[in-house]
């Protein structure tokens, strides 16, 4: 999983710094994985398989129109399925997919009208993280972000598992005095 991360974080990279050739292999290598992530989602919530491929070429363009907004020192992964997700739950809402049909964990976001509500708290924690201290930002993203452990944050940082923790913790005190309007 980590040399999938790497590989496709190093592509996507080079693709951006100019490299035709690597950003092509970057959307090839990036098409198997969203199939799979699509036709599992879709099965479940009792859907045809066959959408998942509408779903990828959706996605595939929604990667390459934004692909500027990708930050290059943080992870590939998180930032491409939540490209998917949001094109998954489009779906759905476009085919007016009854509740029944969606699995439990998307049902919530079909029942809102528009997704700027989310757009916009994703730029408010960008701003809150942006204000912290680079290793307490580093830890906050890795865990509460990006779901890693706290021995994965550790291995990732180079900190100590308990330094995880504190930066964790103070960051989140931070975030909320700063989004409070309150001082320190």
């Amino acid at each position: 999983m980590i040399d999938q991360e790497n590989e496709l974080r190093a592509l996507l990279s080079a693709g951006l710094a100019g490299s035709a050739t690597e950003y092509r292999r970057f959307l090839e290598r990036l098409g198997p994985h969203l199939r799979a992530y699509f036709k599992g989602k879709l099965v479940r919530s009792g859907r045809a398989a066959p959408e998942a491929e509408d779903l990828v070429q959706e996605t595939l363009m929604a990667v390459h129109t934004r692909r500027h907004t990708y930050d290059t020192g943080q992870p590939v992964t998180p930032w491409l399925y939540a490209i998917a997700r949001y094109k998954l739950i489009d779906h759905l809402r476009r085919t007016q997919a009854s509740f029944a049909d969606v699995p439990v964990e998307d049902a919530g976001e079909l029942i809102a009208q528009d997704d700027h509500g989310a757009v916009e708290s994703t730029l408010d924690v960008e701003r809150l993280l942006a204000r912290l201290p680079a290793k307490m930002r580093q830890a906050v993203r890795s865990m509460k972000i990006e779901g890693l452990s706290v021995t994965e944050a550790a291995a990732r940082s180079g900190m100590s598992e308990s330094a995880i923790k504190v930066s964790v913790h103070r960051g989140l005190k931070a975030m909320a005095v700063i989004a409070g309007g309150k001082r320190k």
